[in-house]
């Protein structure tokens, strides 16, 4: 039998225009009913304010935005493991589970994948940005009571860098670049350290991202601007065993060739322009090999432990948080990343 809740929550209705508003959820009892404590705002949230669009995904409705999420169980399916007040991390990703990529357990893949806060399909998936939410409990992933929301929002970009360290293959004892010390680049430098790598360098033309770099780990930040270091990464037929480009940008994509030591690894973690003209030759002299590396698959459990054991700290990310009431101002505030790393929207009762 279906039931109904009403709360507010942040609504995307085209470029420019976003409006905390009410929205009413409908649910039934085998679902999870999650109250919302905090969100982290990402890249495709900040697109679809911006432009109206998170690349191919045109908003056609009104949408909730946001998919790093954390909160408390408000209601459980009876026999359920979850309990009332539980707090809880919320994977966003609802693949399929019965395509050819999802039976063979690459549910990232899935091409009927429903990721929540995209506007891929419509209607929409909506997101976590509301004070309830209507989940299932296969998607909550409950934590420790003392461990805040804003650090467990950060349980899926987390995800994200984890998986991107297991397509690399096993770091122990490995030199290690990450290019793009933004948050990604950020968690994948912990989640580096984390998976035994012996160096690791960040690359980033922000001071502010270098400084963060170091925070979470990195033995040395460096600005691909200065050419010279750079040679030194270049010379003997490259420095780094695995290299992480989280940036997306073409200099960026191309310097991995030069970087990367015969025989090593690229893993491609940033959405850069295509075309780019990408050194091919000195990519097939080296043997190197360039792997894409796209959300995760069961990363999220690792991240949501991994979290709260404190084996990845996120907090030197954190660079604001708002109420949700004041959405645009954060959304606003993460676009400016002279100023802004992970910006932080809190639901707390007040």
């Amino acid at each position: 039998m279906s039931q109904k809740l009403t709360c507010k929550a942040c609504f995307a209705h085209r470029k420019k225009d976003i409006r905390v508003e009410d929205r009413e959820l409908t649910y039934n009892d085998n679902e999870v009913i999650v109250k919302v404590e905090a969100g982290g705002i990402c890249g495709s949230d900040i697109h679809y304010y911006q432009e109206g669009h998170a690349g191919l995904s045109i908003l056609k409705h009104p949408m909730v935005i946001g998919h790093e999420f954390a909160g408390r169980v408000y209601k459980a399916p009876t026999n359920s493991k979850l309990k009332i007040g539980q707090k809880v991390a919320v994977n966003p990703s609802q693949p399929c589970n019965h395509c050819e990529f999802c039976l063979k357990g690459k549910q990232n893949e899935c091409p009927n994948m429903r990721f929540m806060g995209s506007a891929q399909f419509n209607p929409h998936v909506h997101g976590g940005f509301s004070q309830y939410v209507v989940v299932s409990e296969q998607q909550c992933f409950p934590y420790d009571d003392n461990i805040p929301a804003q650090i467990m929002a950060f349980s899926e970009p987390t995800s994200v860098a984890i998986h991107a360290v297991n397509v690399a293959g096993s770091l122990v004892g490995k030199k290690v670049m990450v290019i793009g010390a933004g948050p990604i680049g950020g968690l994948i430098i912990a989640a580096a350290k984390a998976s035994g790598a012996i160096e690791i360098i960040a690359s980033d033309i922000s001071e502010r991202c270098q400084q963060i770099a170091l925070e979470m780990g990195a033995d040395q930040a460096v600005s691909p601007l200065h050419d010279e270091i750079y040679q030194k990464f270049a010379d003997n037929k490259g420095y780094f065993d695995v290299t992480f480009e989280a940036s997306g940008a073409t200099a960026a994509i191309e310097s991995t060739v030069a970087i990367t030591k015969a025989n090593g690894t690229v893993v491609q973690v940033g959405m850069g322009p295509s075309p780019i003209n990408y050194p091919v030759a000195q990519m097939l002299a080296k043997e190197l090999s360039w792997k894409g590396s796209f959300r995760f698959i069961n990363e999220f459990a690792v991240a949501v432990s991994w979290l709260e054991k404190g084996l990845i700290n996120p907090k030197p990310l954190i660079s604001s948080e708002f109420d949700y009431q004041k959405i645009e101002q954060a959304l606003i505030t993460a676009t400016d990343k002279n100023i802004s790393s992970k910006v932080i929207v809190t639901f707390f009762d007040k």
